[in-house]
């Protein structure tokens, strides 16, 4: 079964239960808030529909890798449903923090009703990822149960952890690539890292095999994020929908930029000097591709991906799910957008 054939039975059922479980605050009281949330997820509101629900990318992880350790995915769909409301509810609190008006192309939740009432919708995701968890109960012993939801609790510190750093950094000029690495293993990496080794044990997987899923999604997210980092400084605007100036203007503190940093040259010098204007962007872009940043992070991206895949191999996927795992990863890896 190819990845599309795989995802378009798994997406419907994974669409359908973040519905289940938002829908606990659709009652009388709570319409509003209840449509603040359905808004967030894509579901409603205006231009609502796939293209500003996401990819659903980490639920697909942890069905994949249940399934690809020879158990039913079905049974641990609410899990799925949990891990997506934590990246949801990251992304409500995201855009607060960052000051961001649009996402997807659409007005924000702060910025389309208020901080207060966003803070409050962000909050509540994150209490239903809790309840989602606990919901595996009816498919699975409890200490498979508390196996899994350790593993999301542990995520989520790991995330605030990460938040903390990347915002901390917003203002520094010195930051060399030894700070970088725990900033993106609390973000990206930490949560993909959960959805595989979440799956895997769902999945009823041998210890060694649930480490070996856990190091494939870690270093899956590291690369992803690298990717991301290009993407943000040479990336096509076409394809990427967003301006590959951005990165540069708004300061964002990704590995080419903190490569660049730590070659002190005139990269180091403009970037300390003051904020980048749109209009150098391709100069500055330049300078860091003489400067070696752009092949440096090519250069981990691929490391990164090969320990991803060398994990993955070792993890033992079995079936159609293990093809459609690593047809997955390679997706993500190599993707322009």
């Amino acid at each position: 079964m190819s990845l599309k054939d795989q995802t378009s039975i798994m997406l419907p059922a994974i669409e359908a239960e973040l519905k289940h479980q938002i829908a606990r605050f659709d009652t009388p009281r709570t319409k509003v808030f209840h449509e603040m949330l359905t808004y967030h997820m894509g579901w409603t509101g205006e231009s609502s529909g796939m293209e500003v629900q996401g990819k659903r990318i980490r639920p697909l992880l942890v069905l994949c890798a249940v399934a690809s350790c020879g158990e039913q995915w079905l049974r641990a769909i609410s899990a799925a449903a949990a891990v997506e409301l934590v990246h949801n509810f990251s992304l409500v609190h995201d855009d607060i923090q960052d000051n961001s008006p649009k996402r997807r192309g659409r007005l924000t939740v702060w910025k389309k009703w208020n901080m207060a009432q966003a803070i409050n919708a962000g909050d509540a995701l994150f209490v239903i990822s809790n309840q989602a968890m606990m919901d595996l109960s009816a498919s699975y012993p409890p200490g498979i149960v508390m196996r899994a939801a350790s593993v999301l609790h542990n995520t989520c510190l790991d995330l605030t952890r990460g938040q903390f750093l990347d915002m901390s950094f917003e203002n520094r000029t010195d930051l060399s690539i030894e700070d970088y690495w725990p900033m993106i293993e609390g973000k990206t990496a930490a949560l993909l890292s959960a959805c595989t080794q979440i799956g895997s044990i769902l999945g009823n997987a041998d210890d060694a095999e649930i480490e070996q899923y856990r190091i494939f999604g870690r270093d899956l997210g590291l690369a992803f994020q690298i990717q991301d980092d290009i993407l943000g400084i040479w990336g096509d605007e076409a394809l990427t929908g967003k301006s590959a100036a951005s990165d540069l203007v708004e300061g964002k503190n990704s590995l080419p930029v903190i490569f660049g940093i730590s070659q002190k040259g005139r990269f180091a010098q403009r970037w300390a000097a003051s904020a980048i204007r749109p209009d150098e962007v391709t100069q500055i872009a330049q300078m860091l591709v003489d400067e070696g940043a752009y092949r440096f992070s090519q250069q981990e991206a691929q490391r990164l991906t090969a320990q991803a895949l060398d994990a993955l191999t070792k993890a033992n996927p079995r079936g159609e799910a293990g093809k459609t795992l690593f047809e997955l990863a390679r997706k993500l890896l190599n993707r322009e957008s």
